[in-house]
């Protein structure tokens, strides 16, 4: 039986083929330059897809939230580093997780800090998370008096140890000038460890981000790699340079259930619950909240004459269609959506189903 006779309503579905070679690239890039590739799993959030990320020798990955961790804990993985600001009140579901899993957090100031040092009863590592330029959280990378408050915290325990500097640059996601952006990421990480590398000569850099990794050739002396995206890609990668539209193996398979022929509009069941609310806006003022891709037996092809998601509500899709594809497609067909943010609507849908018919586990809930 086809995975298409499968789908009756919304259904994610994942290319392996193109979502192994996608993880292959970036293992490959950061294996030539002798850096440790440390995925950020927010983005596929699976046990399946983990063990696809293992046969190109990936060892560890990094989390979004505890919740996340929780669910890769006991996977095999060498170490789960939740990325982002420590929230205190799960000091008791983490130091629980630490007793089984080794764990990192990020730490962007003393308080938290302090009281790690003070609760903790298992071993937790953890980076500090450093702002360059971004300017959404983390130390600001010359605030040396905020460093090493938090690394004198951490020496009052025996069970918080301070692994290393993680930096974020997601102002990539919003310039042309990515390069730029890494010299100055690259200079930072670099003044850090050689500040510090004498008191600990075990730390670590690690920067993360999917456009600056997919583009940049030359990562200087960062030691670890953490992209997310990269792992499905989605139309806003394709967009920034990225990747292909080829390269993005996640779409949404959708129903058409009306076709309007005098405004060129095609109706689908498909909303904001299932691609979250992310759009595109061009040059024109059109928004865009997904492209049609024609579904077929082997997966899916991408339209030459484009088709895309004019506007969406909670669970209608309203698309702005080509003459050719308003003269193939019916009401009861399937088409596919690629998505905006391929994380989100990841995030949405909870599960994938595979091109062999095969459901995949996600974080949010599974079939």
């Amino acid at each position: 039986m086809s995975f298409l006779d499968q789908i009756s309503s919304p259904t994610l579905l994942i290319d392996e083929k193109i979502t192994r070679a996608n993880i292959k690239r970036m293992a490959d890039k950061a294996h030539s330059q002798g850096k440790k590739l440390v995925p950020h799993w927010k983005t596929a959030q699976s046990h399946e897809i983990g063990k696809w990320a293992e046969d190109y020798g990936i060892t560890e990955v990094t989390a979004s939230s505890i919740k996340l961790a929780e669910y890769l804990c006991g996977q095999g993985w060498k170490n789960i580093h939740i990325a982002f600001p420590f929230n205190i009140r799960e000091t008791k579901r983490l130091d629980r997780l630490a007793e089984k899993q080794s764990l990192s957090v990020q730490i962007v100031n003393p308080i938290t800090a302090k009281h790690l040092a003070d609760n903790l009863t298992h071993e937790v590592g953890f980076f500090i998370e450093i702002d360059a330029g971004y300017g959404r959280t983390g130390v600001h990378v010359s605030d040396f008096g905020t460093i090493e408050e938090i690394l004198r915290a951490s020496k009052k325990s025996n069970h918080l140890k301070f692994k290393g500097f993680y930096l974020h640059p997601g102002h990539t996601y919003y310039t042309a000038d990515k390069a730029g952006i890494y010299d100055q990421s690259k200079d930072a990480l670099r003044m850090l460890k050689t500040k510090y590398q004498s008191e600990f000569p075990d730390l670590v850099t690690r920067i993360g981000d999917t456009p600056g990794c997919s583009v940049m050739e030359d990562f200087g002396d960062v030691d670890e790699l953490g992209p997310g995206n990269f792992v499905f890609f989605d139309l806003m990668q394709a967009e920034m340079g990225s990747c292909r539209k080829e390269d993005i193996s996640v779409c949404l398979a959708v129903p058409v259930v009306d076709i309007n022929l005098q405004r060129k509009e095609i109706l689908v069941h498909g909303g904001g619950v299932h691609l979250a609310k992310d759009v595109l806006v061009d040059e024109k003022g059109n928004k865009n909240f997904g492209e049609v891709v024609l579904l077929n037996e082997k997966g899916w092809e991408i339209l030459k004459d484009r088709s895309y998601l004019k506007s969406i509500s909670q669970e209608h899709g309203v698309i702005k269609a080509s003459d050719s594809l308003l003269q193939s497609v019916k009401i009861g067909d399937l088409l596919g959506i690629l998505p905006i943010h391929s994380c989100m609507t990841a995030d949405c849908m909870g599960a994938y189903l595979s091109l062999d018919g095969k459901w995949i586990d996600h974080a949010e809930g599974c079939h």
